[in-house]
């Protein structure tokens, strides 16, 4: 998931030095809420981890 918020960051970047802002813009807000739900999908993996006390990858 994190690799997708990557991918539309550089997308908004790219769009942004080409005038387009409207997709700009699109791309950046899909990119925040891809890399915030990445974010807690880590931290509830790190949580449990550590109240299991088992590796978890």
């Amino acid at each position: 998931m994190l690799k997708w918020a990557i991918i539309f960051f550089v997308i908004s970047v790219i769009a942004g030095i080409f005038g387009f802002t409207g997709v700009a813009s699109g791309a950046r807000g899909i990119a925040k809420v891809l890399f915030f739900i990445a974010l807690a999908i880590f931290l509830i993996v790190l949580v449990f981890g550590v109240m299991l006390g088992v590796l978890v990858f």
